[in-house]
């Protein structure tokens, strides 16, 4: 699988990631075998978050094998000191290793949460903190608005940005162009949500995906299309929805090459995306 250079930190990841909502009650047998094929395709960026269930107790013994040569992300959604601290050493237990290569601030929406983040005692005191003492390599963070990730870039020099960068939702909401470019600017490593998303799931809908929140792609033809479009955005990797089929699809499109999107492709693209609500407004 291709690999691209992860903005200033040296580190080089596939180009898709291994999302860790796929092992989430999943059987240890079962976690094991998901993690051992992705690495077999040519995965190497694994991201998993506490508020993933059981995800990082599944996916802590299955990647333990393979510790070494993979690049692991994590994330807390704390935004004081003290429940940061406190994550990080249960996310490094549960996973069963030392260091994280990534370590990010999770789903930060409002500029008051950055704003907390940065106060005394706030969860940058931790960061700091853990990648002085070698326990975090690099420093990222998750952003689900446009305004929360303009503010994190501006108080700190971030290593990475996690993003919906998605089709649907920089074509019908306006979402994600304001991000991307500044993140550029700031030579960030820019990393992926929601390559494969959709739209919404309609009320009383039939959830045939239901670790999704939302309806992701209804082909391998529009994952493909999907996932292009993202990777053409200055973008290193895209983490994977939370289903292994969708994870597959991706690897299945990454092994035919990862091209950029044609002006056609990129028009045609647009008017697919006409009617359908993004599940991130601008």
């Amino acid at each position: 699988m291709e690999k691209r250079a992860l903005g200033r930190t040296g580190e080089s990841l596939s180009v898709v990631g291994f999302g860790g909502i796929v092992v989430k009650d999943e059987s240890p047998e079962s976690a094991a075998a998901l993690v051992k094929r992705a690495i077999d395709r040519g995965i190497n960026y694994f991201d998993v978050a506490p508020s993933y269930g059981d995800a990082e107790e599944k996916l802590g013994p299955a990647l333990e094998p393979y510790r070494r040569s993979v690049f692991l992300a994590c994330k807390t959604g704390e935004r004081g000191a003290e429940g940061a601290a406190r994550e990080l050493k249960r996310s490094l237990e549960l996973l069963r290793t030392d260091h994280f290569d990534l370590y990010q601030l999770h789903g930060v929406t409002t500029v008051a949460e950055v704003d907390q983040i940065f106060a005394p005692d706030g969860a940058m005191e931790v960061f700091l903190d853990a990648r002085k003492r070698g326990v975090v390599k690099h420093l990222g963070f998750s952003a689900h608005s446009e305004a929360a990730a303009l503010a994190l870039m501006d108080r700190f020099d971030f290593d990475s940005i996690l993003f919906p960068i998605n089709w649907v939702c920089w074509h019908q909401g306006g979402f994600g162009p304001s991000t991307v470019k500044r993140a550029a600017e700031k030579g960030m490593g820019i990393l992926a949500l929601k390559a494969l998303a959709r739209r919404p799931w309609s009320e009383g809908e039939e959830r045939n995906w239901p670790k999704c929140w939302y309806a992701p792609a209804e082909s391998l033809e529009e994952a493909t299309l999907g996932l292009r479009f993202t990777l053409s955005r200055g973008v290193t990797a895209a983490v994977s929805p939370s289903h292994a089929e969708l994870l597959w699809w991706m690897c299945d499109a990454a092994d035919k090459g990862i091209t950029p999107l044609s002006e056609a492709e990129e028009a045609a693209l647009k008017a697919r995306s006409a009617g359908i609500k993004p599940i991130f407004p601008h």
